[in-house]
């Protein structure tokens, strides 16, 4: 297949999902749509390196990762963080949700090592997948390595459309709270931070606009990640620390001293291509689903993933309750670990447009929904299933 022929493709299937979605005013998300065609696709006529045919090699979509992490770091701010602490508490609960009924239930139906290497990738997204298939393949479980890939790849069939329906249920509630002038609104103030954040910022870091180009915009960001990078590396040998992580903890430092502005990928023009080569890469996980090996798989699958979800919405409600936070929002929080980042902030924006056309409440919306998705799709698939992947592998 040519190039240009596989690129025209996958970008019409991308095209596909979000006119669906538009249509449907976001109750069938356009992930979910654009995964059923590219299952299609690979069962039918796909090449099986489609996507790096097309331009979006492994190693692109490595170097996508990081830059867009490190923009996503700017987009939280310490205090930010600090203010977030109900959504980390509450992602927690959900993953422990998920540990409980797996461990309290599956584990009466199937053997023990298909819970253990069910959990991580559950929880997280292909690194933990990878980790566990990794082992189970070492510990001579070849259908369980082909089972922790596969439960990452079917997880978003059941956390997108949810995910879809809770946000819209929140959003829809904090309209009426913001049509009423019940709604706190930060907007001035960020305003103000943002206008101060040059001030406030280190001056050694401080440039002429006119020299703040786009390419000087791409450097920065790729400074960030190299150097989050080279402290993954050099932590190694001492701790196990991804990456990712690091992108993401270093694009806060870099925002908050100056280094970097507020969604400084989208100031370089580069973030719309990085979503879309970045959602083809996690739709390239697709090609090793293949359908026998769902037939096999079928009923692990759909009883670890129902349990999961059920165990989420459990412990999510429960400290949601505790916390003063909705019950759709906490549920929305703790589904991101079925499939983290890009999809939370995706399907986010996308309930977001699909509720209101005025500028103005969907800038009150994306403040008050898209930070708690975004930390929670951080914590538990960036953070804590990597943290269980290792653990969990030492059983197997």
């Amino acid at each position: 297949m040519a190039q240009m022929v596989a690129i025209v493709i996958l970008l019409f299937i991308l095209y596909i999902g979000d006119f669906i979605s538009i249509r449907t005013k976001a109750w069938i998300p356009s992930i979910f749509i654009s995964a059923v065609l590219f299952l299609i696709g690979y069962w039918t006529f796909f090449p099986k390196d489609i996507v790096a045919i097309a331009g979006i090699p492994n190693t692109v979509a490595t170097l996508l990762i990081y830059l867009l992490i490190v923009n996503m770091g700017t987009l939280l701010s310490i205090k930010e963080l600090i203010a977030q602490w109900k959504t980390v508490v509450i992602s927690l609960a959900g993953i422990l949700g998920i540990i409980v009924l797996l461990f309290g239930v599956a584990s009466f139906i199937f053997d023990m090592n298909t819970v253990i290497v069910a959990i991580p990738p559950l929880v997280g997204g292909i690194v933990s997948a990878l980790i566990m298939s990794e082992g189970a393949t070492q510990a001579g479980l070849t259908s369980l390595a082909v089972f922790a890939i596969v439960i990452y790849v079917m997880q978003g069939f059941a956390g997108y459309p949810l995910t879809s329906i809770v946000l819209k249920k929140e959003g829809k509630r904090l309209l009426q709270k913001y049509r009423n002038g019940e709604l706190e609104i930060k907007s001035e103030a960020q305003k103000v931070e943002e206008t101060t954040e040059k001030k406030h910022g280190l001056k050694i870091f401080q440039v002429p606009e006119k020299y703040n180009t786009e390419y000087f915009k791409f450097f920065k960001i790729a400074v960030v990640g190299c150097l989050a990078y080279l402290t993954s590396v050099t932590l190694a040998p001492i701790v196990e620390i991804n990456g990712a992580v690091l992108c993401l903890v270093f694009g806060v430092i870099a925002k908050s001293i100056g280094f970097l502005e507020t969604h400084v990928l989208q100031k370089a023009n580069g973030f719309g291509f990085a979503i879309m080569a970045l959602m083809l890469f996690v739709f390239d996980a697709l090609k090793n689903a293949t359908p026998s090996m769902l037939l096999d798989l079928l009923t692990p699958l759909v009883v670890c993933i129902t349990l999961g979800v059920i165990g989420m919405y459990i412990f999510s409600f429960i400290a949601g309750k505790l916390l003063k936070v909705s019950k759709n929002l906490a549920f929305a929080v703790s589904l991101t670990a079925l499939y983290g980042f890009p999809a939370d902030y995706v399907i986010t924006n996308e309930v977001i447009k699909a509720l209101t056309t005025d500028e103005k409440e969907r800038a009150a919306l994306t403040q008050h929904m898209l930070p708690p998705m975004l930390v929670g799709g951080f914590v538990s698939v960036t953070i804590v299933s990597v943290i269980l992947a290792g653990i969990f592998v030492t059983f197997l």
